[in-house]
């Protein structure tokens, strides 16, 4: 039976509902995901910062090794943390990531993300009393308050305090599919159709194959998937041979690049059908083709519906 470690970041005063909360989730996940026969469970683990490191303080599976595939900071109570209540957190944050693992945050969880400087160029959410209080500390990052979760591939914020329900569904679909997802919801009396619908289709690449190179190219793609992209400069960014790049990077994504890059786009271009009244010329400027009929042909292919089908079946309520 393989696991997937979700970790819950514990810290002075954080809200210890969405800890608790996101606990019970994910053990209900896993009965689901045991009744269907599914070949993955959620390990769910709690860490602190003791005296000798970062530790768990809780883990659903203590018997077993490794780090977490996921790390998730709540909110808390108060206002959220200062950078320099920050500081001592950030480290094992970026050490985290830059081994593969997907962060997360809830409420204004996302300022300790903001302060490690890995929001900087990316979409995020946060509380909306907070919003206009993050954008001026972090001027880099495109904070959309009205979202109540932002996925952007290996990090994602969620808004409100409450909003761990949302966030707690999400990783449920990641790590054990979208059946155990919806029995979740139902058990828990959350209306994922509703709240998550543009997520389901969203792309998740991989990141934690272990290629530390392919990583680094992938973390800088997720915030310049829209630029003019030359095979030759990524493979110089992951310090590569060209051959040898383009060789590890489908050995550890399953993709090659364009098809990478071409993923990461339509990814973007739904999320702005939904969310968004720009025509489909101006997304598919956006987020990286010259062409809008050859967008519309991608677009198309990878979905099933063309751009404007699309936007009128899943569209969000006032942005259609």
């Amino acid at each position: 039976m393989r696991q997937t470690e979700i970790g819950l970041l514990l810290y002075p005063g954080c809200a210890m509902a969405s800890v608790h909360g996101l606990t019970d989730a994910f053990e209900v996940g896993n009965q689901y995901a045991a009744q269907h026969g599914g070949p993955v469970r959620i390990r769910t683990t709690h860490w602190r910062l003791g005296s000798s490191g970062f530790e768990r303080s809780f883990d659903s599976a203590p018997d077993d090794a490794g780090q977490p595939d996921y790390v998730v900071i709540p909110g808390r109570l108060a206002d959220p943390l200062t950078a320099e209540e920050a500081s001592a957190f950030i480290p094992w944050l970026r050490q985290r990531h830059d081994k593969g693992a997907t962060l997360g945050s809830i409420c204004g969880g996302a300022f300790m993300l903001g302060h490690a400087g890995l929001l900087d160029g990316r979409r995020a959410t946060t509380h909306w009393l907070y919003a206009e209080r993050f954008n001026a500390m972090f001027p880099a990052v495109a904070m959309t308050p009205s979202d109540i979760v932002v996925e952007d591939g290996d990090i994602i914020t969620a808004g409100g305090m409450l909003a761990w329900t949302d966030l707690g569904l999400r990783l449920i679909h990641r790590v054990l599919g979208p059946t155990v997802m919806a029995d979740a919801a139902k058990f828990l009396l959350v209306d994922p159709s509703g709240r998550e619908q543009r997520h389901y289709s969203t792309f998740a690449p991989k990141l934690t194959h272990g290629d530390t190179a392919v990583l680094k190219v992938q973390h800088w793609l997720q915030a310049h998937s829209g630029e003019e992209i030359n095979i030759g400069a990524l493979a110089g960014r992951a310090g590569l041979e060209q051959r040898t790049f383009l060789r590890r990077f489908q050995k550890a994504t399953g993709l090659k690049p364009t098809e990478y890059v071409q993923a990461l786009r339509i990814g973007h271009a739904r999320e702005k059908l939904e969310f968004s009244r720009d025509s489909v010329e101006r997304i598919a400027f956006n987020v990286g083709y010259k062409d809008a009929s050859a967008f519309r042909r991608v677009f198309q292919k990878v979905t099933g519906l063309s751009a404007s089908a699309y936007r009128e079946r899943f569209a969000a309520i006032g942005a259609a």
